[in-house]
């Protein structure tokens, strides 16, 4: 009866737009079933949420590549957000409020989710796909995060679409007994795997939802913007999007995780916790959550085939526009910092016959001298110069534009909280114009920012170029010349921050890749 139930509603769908241009409507039907979601009159934007992409990777499916979702019978309930991957409990902690931690109420093995906002019309609208990969350090995160709603990017236009992924030790883990069942005798990388499970239903299905699976834009921010530079990297990714936008990090110099992460070297790390696979895949969930390791994407031969900058400097990365940039304080959230005197010893041990140039460009002449170097320096090392090598090597080897920025404006805090800059994760709120999702006391600058930064977004998701009517210029950058876009208190292009500090760390690290 059921079957028969779904089969009447399904050939309603289909007959209601026979001879008429088919319309975005609350329930729809997709390649897995039926979905019913939720229509906002205010805003005239429909929300599908926690639509499964893949199969629960659960049991037998633990640490295997994503396999294709499972039909279902009964309409799909698509009104509340699915589950969040496995990981430990969210809570906000340091500058990171509420607003940007993933909710913790629902957590599950059974997690490769996606959420989907779009504004009512025809389904053969066509319009720019924004696909937004979450942060978290491979280790936490979720497509449900309140500062990714996609309602005020769905007003302008773009399709919007949140994806899980797993991670940590469910997404990440490499083992000599996986690499053995794997027809590509490779392991870990689920999580990006999933990612490409989920660009690929994206290819399959949105236009069911008015979006044009030849226009899509991959986005992400922290270890989301790594993710994007992993996917314009890898194979997998050729065909599966067209403009990659960046936020806070990419992997093309060994300051980050990403260095002589072999697949030899994690899969060692993984017979750490126990020789026989089929003993991991036997424990719950929560005892594998309470293994102290920390897992990431690692260089597998499959997923990506090479080093990020070797695939890049060889030209072999999927060359399409690019918008990335780094702000201006992304060094506060490191820990303790070390009096001058430690830290000049430390610069002398890291960097041997470089640590006068360093030092001179990161000062240390007194403890709070070394202190604002040492927030500099860990802003550059880890963000600032993946986006700097990003750019210089997309315009060395690529053909397609670049867009650089530096976001400056300091976020307002409540009397509760602490005065953080321009930190790490600040600009999501702007570039996605999701203030309302936060309490903070946001001033007219802030509003007016937001709407220009998710203008840009919105323009380069559509054209691969950020610039639009009303908006300041934004130039692309080129080999030789790099105009920054400055997000902050106004809007302007300038001189890339600290271009000496940069050709001086590049120099440094690439010289140590052999480049």
């Amino acid at each position: 009866m059921r079957l028969f139930t779904h089969a009447i509603l399904l050939l309603s769908i289909l007959l209601a737009c026979n001879g008429k241009k088919k319309q975005i409507e609350s329930v729809l039907a997709i390649e897995t079933g039926i979905i019913e979601g939720v229509f906002n009159e205010e805003s005239g934007v429909y929300v599908f949420k926690g639509i499964p992409f893949a199969k629960a990777p659960v049991a037998s499916l633990r640490w295997r590549p994503p396999q294709s979702a499972e039909s279902w019978q009964d309409t799909l309930d698509a009104s509340t957000f699915g589950p969040i991957c496995m990981q430990r409990k969210p809570q906000p902690f340091s500058m990171w409020t509420s607003e940007f931690i993933a909710p913790a109420g629902n957590m599950s093995e059974d997690c490769l989710n996606l959420n989907i906002w779009t504004k009512e019309g025809a389904t053969d609208a066509k319009r720019p796909v924004l696909v937004f990969i979450h942060g978290g350090g491979f280790n936490s995160g979720s497509n449900s995060v309140p500062i990714y709603n996609g309602e005020k990017m769905a007003e302008k236009g773009v399709v919007f679409v949140t994806i899980n992924y797993r991670v940590g030790i469910f997404g990440f883990m490499a083992h000599p007994e996986l690499s053995e069942e794997s027809p590509r005798n490779a392991s870990g990388n689920y999580g990006l795997l999933d990612q490409i499970a989920a660009l690929q239903w994206v290819q399959r299905n949105i236009a069911k939802f008015g979006g044009d699976p030849a226009n899509v834009t991959i986005a992400g921010q922290s270890a989301g913007s790594y993710s994007v530079n992993y996917l314009v990297a890898s194979p997998l990714g050729k065909g599966l999007f067209h403009r990659a936008a960046a936020e806070s990090g990419a992997a093309l110099l060994p300051s980050n995780r990403l260095t002589g992460n072999t697949l030899k070297a994690a899969e060692e790390r993984g017979t750490e916790l126990s020789a026989d696979i089929s003993k991991l895949r036997e424990l719950s969930a929560d005892s594998l959550l309470a293994f102290q390791q920390q897992f990431g994407p690692i260089v597998d031969g499959h997923f990506l085939p090479r080093p990020v900058h070797i695939i890049f400097a060889e030209g072999n990365q999927n060359d399409v526009p690019v918008l990335t940039g780094w702000n201006a304080d992304e060094g506060n959230f490191m820990g303790p910092v070390q009096d001058a005197a430690d830290f000049r010893q430390s610069m002398k041990d890291r960097y041997e016959e470089y640590s006068g140039e360093v030092l001179e460009l990161f000062p240390a002449t007194n403890d709070s001298v070394a202190r604002e170097s040492q927030l500099d320096l860990v802003s550059l090392l880890t963000f600032g110069l993946q986006s700097w090598k990003w750019m210089q090597m997309q315009n060395k080897t690529g053909e397609t534009a670049v867009y650089i920025y530096h976001f400056t404006r300091d976020l307002p805090y409540t009397d509760e909280q602490q005065d953080y800059g321009a930190f790490h994760t600040g600009e999501i709120m702007y570039a996605y114009n999701t203030l309302h999702k936060s309490g903070r006391p946001w001033q007219k600058t802030d509003h007016e920012l937001a709407e220009k930064m998710s203008s840009y977004w919105v323009n380069f998701a559509r054209d691969g170029d950020p610039n639009g009517e009303g908006l300041p210029q934004w130039p692309a950058t080129g080999v030789k010349e790099y105009p920054t876009m400055f997000l902050g208190d106004s809007v302007g292009s300038g001189s890339i921050p600290g271009k000496e500090r940069l050709q001086l760390l590049d120099k440094i690290y690439s010289e140590r890749l052999g480049d």
